[in-house]
């Protein structure tokens, strides 16, 4: 048995209660002195009452928050230095667990589980997640493997300095994974199979995937702003400078679009600098 009597381990869960009764013994054989928060999001049904059977500390949302909501509130109450956050639909094994932990104790600050490909369970989420996880690579300038996955582990000191950052959606992974590559903190993956969940996933396909490529350009901004403002400027720059090559050789004059497009290059520019000073002060204060 794989004893981690210094984690607590943090499951968000809504309405799951098909999938607790065979998950929660699991998790107390494996870890009996872990310490085991199940914050319940809202549930219609009797996850609480499922939980507390179980033998573990539920702490209840009045209503439904939201999945980073629940992690907030699970970080906040934790009593140990390693929180380890993981589903409660049963998709993650428990037995990954120790992976996760020997990472972090080679120097990391923060261990992610990746998913291999055969853990998505469509083609369409397989194409998205390698997509977000390229475009997030670019923001960062560090390769990240799996952006979106929830089964992690992380020193409570350094997770909880960004809570302020978190948003309450889908998307905590996606800000935490950013704002410790961001704050210099080494951030490592270890390769894992997720399984698939039963009952009904509380991610709506297209409209979360649409919220995942806007969080990850609004946390680019956050983690690096001229990565994004100086290729968008540049791009604008070109424009302007192509239509006025265009203009010039066929009606010998410079056009006021082009005028335009050179002045929104430079308001591009310059919000980037901005931006990036703005940005710098979300850390000043980490060590």
């Amino acid at each position: 048995m794989n004893h981690a009597p210094s984690i607590s381990i943090v499951l968000p869960a809504k309405n799951e209660s098909k999938n607790l009764p065979s998950f929660l013994p699991m998790l107390h054989l494996l870890y009996p002195d872990a310490e085991i928060l199940l914050i319940n999001d809202g549930s219609t049904d009797n996850t609480a009452a499922i939980a507390r059977a179980a033998g573990v500390t539920v702490i209840d949302h009045p209503y439904s928050m939201g999945n980073g909501a629940a992690i907030k509130t699970g970080a906040r109450h934790a009593k140990n230095d390693i929180l380890v956050f993981m589903d409660a639909d049963g998709q993650h094994d428990p037995g990954d667990i120790p992976a996760l932990l020997s990472k972090l104790n080679d120097g990391y600050d923060m261990v992610v589980g990746a998913r291999n490909s055969g853990s998505h369970a469509s083609l369409f989420r397989r194409v998205a997640n390698k997509f977000y996880n390229k475009l997030a690579s670019l923001m960062t300038g560090h390769k990240i493997e799996d952006l979106t996955s929830g089964f992690r582990a992380a020193k409570a000191s350094k997770f909880r300095k960004f809570l302020y950052l978190l948003p309450n959606g889908f998307s905590y992974p996606t800000t935490s994974t950013m704002a410790f590559f961001r704050s210099g903190f080494p951030v490592a993956y270890v390769p894992i199979h997720a399984g698939k969940r039963r009952g009904k996933s509380h991610i709506r396909l297209m409209h979360d995937g649409f919220r995942f490529f806007i969080i990850i350009l609004r946390i680019g901004v956050l983690f690096s702003p001229m990565r994004l403002f100086l290729p968008i400027s540049s791009i604008v720059f070109s424009l302007g400078a192509g239509y006025y090559g265009y203009t010039y050789f066929t009606e010998n004059r410079f056009t006021n679009m082009s005028a335009v497009l050179f002045l929104s290059s430079l308001f591009i520019f310059l919000i980037g600098i901005v931006s990036e000073q703005i940005s710098s002060l979300h850390y000043k204060n980490i060590e």
